[in-house]
């Protein structure tokens, strides 16, 4: 098979393009023949070190494809059922082995592009949206990066659940696509903070944030008292120390960093999330935008573009 290794932190060139023995699950495993694989800022920082792994490695925590092996122990999944998975490595390959009680069937007619287009990213809005603070009719919900894989899927679930969008973007390219998804109301990063207090007057409920240094303070300036500031990303770079004696004055504020293997947690809470998240998408009320495909040989290029900022929705790796 081919993959994509990673034997040495650094930027994008240590992603080598190499052909590997072809692979046999394990006990609890299946061999997937990979169909798409998504490309996201996880494996950005799982390729810099700033989330170290065990080297050599094969990136990608998110794929879709068909099942061609089962190990030992596997009796929910057969060979030939179509599969995508979110949160284990290895996506960056022609064959992939996946725990199985990570990998989720697929429904009928869903194509294995869009399912390895939304589920880490629509995963990842489904969480924070529902659990680290869940959105009521009414709200102001603040979406930075708005025009980006997880800010399109965030505004869309957003606005299905009532609230009212504040989205920030960094072009009139990325403010059409956020406006499309539904955001109400469009900023410029440049003294945001000050335009959601004229939008919002007191401020809004929760902030989402995966941006990161460059837009914590704004951020958390943008709370009203007692608002939820979810910090779920850190593409800009990682937020320095701060006192938190910061919160108190803001006005009792809240602040989290989750990640998502803390909200599917067991079989059964992945399932619930990635079934409403895959019906969503099946049914139309969801939609994935896939603006990027590469060659799985131009991981390097993909990540370039990604880093640089100069894509909108989601990118993929095609095998």
């Amino acid at each position: 098979m081919r993959a994509i290794v990673v034997s040495t932190p650094g930027d994008s060139s240590v992603l080598e393009y190499v052909e590997r023995p072809d692979p046999a699950p394990g006990p609890g495993e299946v061999l997937v023949q990979v169909a798409a694989s998504g490309v996201n800022f996880i494996d950005v920082y799982h390729r810099q070190g700033r989330y170290p792994l065990p080297l050599p490695f094969v990136p990608g925590s998110e794929g879709a494809g068909t099942v061609i092996a089962t190990g030992e122990g596997v009796t929910d999944l057969v060979v030939g059922d179509a599969v995508g998975w979110a949160n284990a490595l290895g996506g960056y390959a022609t064959r992939a082995v996946i725990p199985a009680d990570l990998a989720v069937p697929l429904p009928r007619g869903l194509s294995p592009e869009l399912a390895a287009a939304v589920l880490l990213q629509g995963l990842t809005a489904h969480y924070l949206t529902h659990s680290v603070y869940a959105v009521r009719p009414g709200d102001d919900v603040l979406v930075h990066a708005a025009a980006g894989g997880v800010g399109l899927l965030l505004t869309q679930m957003a606005k299905l659940l009532g609230a009212r969008v504040i989205g920030t973007v960094s072009s009139e390219a990325k403010e059409k696509l956020a406006r499309e998804a539904g955001a109400d109301e469009v900023l410029r990063y440049e003294n945001f903070s000050e335009a959601v207090r004229e939008i919002t007057g007191a401020g809004v409920h929760v902030v989402y944030d995966g941006v990161g240094a460059s837009t914590f303070d704004g951020s958390l300036a943008s709370l009203r008292p007692r608002g939820m500031m979810a910090l779920y990303g850190a593409a800009s770079g990682p937020v320095p120390p701060f006192d938190p004696q910061r919160l108190n004055v803001g006005g009792s504020l809240f602040l989290t960093r989750p990640t998502l293997g803390h909200y599917v947690a067991t079989r059964e809470e992945l399932l619930g999330r990635a079934g409403e998240l895959l019906g969503w998408v099946a049914s139309g009320a969801l939609k994935v935008h896939i603006t990027g495909r590469y060659p799985l040989a131009e991981a390097r290029r993909a990540h370039d573009d990604l880093e640089a900022r100069r894509t909108t929705g989601k990118l993929l790796l095609i095998p």
